[in-house]
């Protein structure tokens, strides 16, 4: 592959609208929150599924406190119990003591808390007669996919993972995948399809790990459903959520990784992680959620990665969200806030670019949106002064990701109060969509950020600096 053919690789408006979301929430709710398990049978009595304060409302304003833009909710997990009105199965809530179609309580909560919405279908239905029998299951599925493609308004994002067991008759289905993203397309052509899906990769593992270097363009095989569900869980596991990431080469996108590999894509990388350490509700939880200090080295890490971050929420037995997750929740939008909030380039800092490489007409102070740097030369920099010594601890970036993604090493310098040296504070290699670049808190009257390594000219669209005291 030669540099003309990375840069040529670019996201789809439906990529770059579902990475502008950056911090999302999966609601894993169902028959096992009342069951108490982590993957169900498919025998499960509808009778168990009984919330006794189901709030929808509350579950938005839960998530809303820390800041998050958007959610997905199961609307059947591998039990095949739906949480909608369906047509095709009994094994539903309108078969429960509660019949209410949950999907449609949480898109009206969603229009009114202004967040977004997408749905996770499982393609594995253990209660599901057909299952395992090729054509007569694609079209039970197709048929439950249609109804939540048009029933409930816009979706952001339709959502598969890769499990996939045995039916009754002991075989396994044979997914038709490409019937399912045509029907997708057809209904809602702006949602991503994500995970075994075309659209958004995952990140390879259920810890928060993350790599370094995570690059969107890479190899087109990483979309290969049999690969994907390969290296998914495969029963429930629960070792398998704290394993680091293993299943890939750390490299996924470097010149090197791609020198021989002949398709390429757009593939951005998505970071789901539980707030908890089950995925679905368990009251001896309560007391096991996963610290503040944690939670936001992921979000950095994610949301600071070139990744998007889906963050589990389980709504409980009452069916609303404990009020442990809810405190934790509210910490952590307001420890987002107290570091990100205050940007200190605006009114108070020049950004300069060498002679040769100069901005470009509308970025002054602040870069951003379509306005963005594009250098002459593939290694360049950009000087950030400041009207008087500020203490400083993050460096945020963003490239214009239409353009592709083009930026392989940079490191970030200050000036020294000593003499007219810097130091460096901090080296990076890929930047993407955003690049979230932490460091001790330090006080200089002069910031450097020398990009080194570029795929052709490189570009930023925006530059944010913040404070926040260790």
């Amino acid at each position: 592959m030669n540099i003309n053919e990375l840069i040529q690789v670019r996201p789809s408006e439906q990529q770059i609208a579902w990475q502008r979301l950056e911090f999302t929430a999966f609601f894993h709710y169902g028959i096992n929150t009342f069951t108490d398990r982590e993957w169900g049978l498919g025998n499960e009595n509808p009778e168990h599924y009984n919330p006794t304060q189901l709030d929808t409302d509350q579950w938005c304003e839960a998530i809303k406190s820390a800041g998050i833009r958007a959610c997905i909710l199961t609307a059947k997990h591998h039990d095949g119990f739906c949480l909608w009105n369906t047509r095709f199965t009994d094994h539903s809530v309108m078969s429960s003591p509660k019949p209410f179609d949950v999907v449609e309580l949480l898109a009206a909560s969603c229009e009114k808390y202004n967040l977004e919405l997408g749905l996770y279908l499982s393609p594995w239905d253990r209660h599901e007669k057909t299952y395992g029998s090729g054509k007569p299951y694609d079209d039970f599925f197709c048929n439950q996919l249609e109804e939540l493609l048009t029933r409930y308004g816009k979706l952001y994002s339709l959502w598969f993972d890769g499990a996939c067991g045995e039916g009754p008759n002991g075989k396994k289905q044979i997914y038709d995948w490409e019937r399912y993203y045509s029907l997708i397309r057809h209904h809602q052509s702006d949602a991503v399809i994500a995970i075994s899906g075309p659209d958004v990769r995952w990140i390879g593992n259920e810890a928060g790990d993350t790599r370094a270097s995570e690059w969107s363009v890479v190899p087109a095989r990483l979309r290969d459903t049999g690969k994907i569900a390969e290296h998914s869980q495969k029963s429930d596991d629960t070792s398998f959520r704290d394993r680091p990431l293993n299943w890939e080469d750390e490299d996924l996108g470097s010149r090197k990784a791609l020198e021989n590999e002949k398709d390429l894509v757009w593939y951005p990388a998505e970071v789901d992680v539980s707030i908890r350490p089950g995925w679905f509700y368990h009251p001896n939880e309560n007391d096991k959620l996963k610290p503040l200090e944690k939670l936001l080295d992921i979000y950095k890490k994610s949301v600071g990665g070139n990744s998007l971050l889906l963050l589990n929420i389980p709504p409980d037995t009452q069916g609303r969200i404990h009020k442990a997750d809810c405190r934790l929740l509210e910490e952590l939008g307001q420890a987002i806030k107290n570091i990100f909030s205050i940007n200190l380039l605006k009114d108070n800092a020049e950004i300069h670019a060498s002679s040769e490489n100069p901005l470009h007409p509308a970025a002054n102070i602040l870069l951003h949106d379509e306005s963005y740097w594009q250098p002459l030369t593939e290694k360049c920099e950009l000087e950030i002064n400041f009207k008087e010594k500020t203490k400083i601890s993050h460096l945020v970036l963003g490239e214009q990701i239409r353009e592709s993604q083009r930026i392989e090493a940079f490191s970030v310098y200050v000036k020294s109060d000593s003499s007219n040296d810097y130091k460096k504070i901090y080296s990076g290699t890929t930047v993407g969509y955003k690049k979230i670049c932490c460091f001790e808190p330090i006080e200089t009257s002069m910031l450097r950020i020398v990009i080194e390594e570029s795929r052709s000219h490189p570009t930023l669209c925006s530059a944010e600096v913040f404070f926040t005291p260790c």
